[in-house]
């Protein structure tokens, strides 16, 4: 079958690929949309520290069932489906609590296993979830991504309140609906006007990360802080800047990634002063439905300001973005499954 294949950083090329082998417990599906993820650019860069070349990445993936494993019930042939990519191994402790995302021996679809940027993708049916009637499936392949920000909300327990979001990448605006849509004040903040632009279209307050931050949070907060900080920016500094900015007895979130070894600093006495909540979000577990559930009922309007690409147009598009990472704030690459 036909596929965008990484072959080393910086290279990439549409050539053929085997056929996904279907076993009794898997089902295959024919990709009809694939999203660009920050982690698929660092595939392609080279600076993801799990890579491995040859790799067919890509895991924000829907399609329609094309086949279905001989021990599989309850998903037809034809039917829309998203592939939920982080596979856990079922026996580690992590899996055992019920925190599969977190497993010692994590698989992910797109970065260990071949991905969606395929004709055609495999994964456990335990891992296909169907798509609500009337979604597409351009924005049903934001559920991955939008299953990030409802992990990382409920990780903080966002409700009715003031939310400070840090970063207004792709993960950041993803987070700003899953916030607002459980009637949060949100409040994002990013170094780049043009994606504050976004974010305020999806109903987020503004405000510049600049050295008048803390300031400003504050007095809006009536000098008590952030009942609530999510930081998306994988920046160590910015991360280290959450104890100040959250309130005490505050909730701090961390869904960014910096490199491994990279320590991250905070102010000891704040840690008891304060008795903030500090949280780590990877991923998400049990979340798709819920995203699912927000795509459909139009609370998530951030597939919109999508841009559409042809799958087999990948190795071009690909180069542009890491020559120019901002030209769009969200990339999807599409295949025509209808004929």
């Amino acid at each position: 079958m036909r596929a965008a294949i990484m072959d080393a950083p910086l290279h990439m090329h549409v050539g053929a690929v085997e056929e996904p082998h279907l076993e009794a417990d898997e089902v295959i599906v024919s990709v009809g949309a694939a999203g660009i993820c920050a982690g698929d650019i660092y595939y392609y860069l080279g600076k993801n520290p799990y890579a491995a070349y040859p790799q067919v990445c890509g895991h924000e993936i829907a399609g329609v069932v094309n086949e279905v494993g001989a021990n599989v019930r309850g998903i037809e042939i034809g039917a829309k489906v998203v592939v939920e990519p982080f596979l856990g191994c079922g026996h580690c402790y992590p899996c055992r609590v019920g925190k599969s995302n977190c497993c010692a021996n994590l698989r992910i679809i797109g970065v260990h296993l071949p991905g969606g940027y395929a004709e055609r993708v495999k994964a456990p049916a335990t891992h296909i979830h169907r798509v609500p009637d009337g979604l597409s499936l351009a924005f049903a392949s934001f559920a991955e991504p939008v299953a990030v920000g409802v992990q990382a909300c409920r990780r903080g327990e966002v409700g009715a309140e003031y939310v400070l979001i840090l970063g207004c990448g792709p993960i950041g605006l993803a987070l700003i609906e899953v916030a607002r849509s459980r009637d949060a004040h949100v409040v994002a903040t990013d170094v780049v006007q043009s994606r504050l632009e976004v974010a305020a279209q999806l109903g987020a307050e503004t405000l510049l990360s600049d050295d008048r931050l803390l300031s400003t949070v504050l007095e809006q907060t009536h000098g008590e802080g952030a009942p609530v900080v999510i930081e998306a920016t994988g920046n160590a500094q910015v991360m280290q800047s959450t104890a100040a900015l959250v309130a005490a007895g505050g909730r701090i979130v961390i869904v960014g990634l910096v490199k491994e070894g990279v320590p991250i600093a905070f102010p000891g006495l704040d840690l008891t002063r304060k008795e903030m909540t500090i949280l780590g979000s990877r991923a998400s577990v049990n979340c798709f439905p819920e995203a699912l559930e927000l795509l459909a009922s139009g609370a998530i309007q951030y597939p919109r300001i999508a841009t559409e690409f042809d799958l087999w147009d990948a190795p071009r598009i690909f180069a542009e973005l890491a020559e120019h990472p901002a030209k769009v704030h969200k990339g999807v690459l599409m295949r025509d499954i209808t004929s």
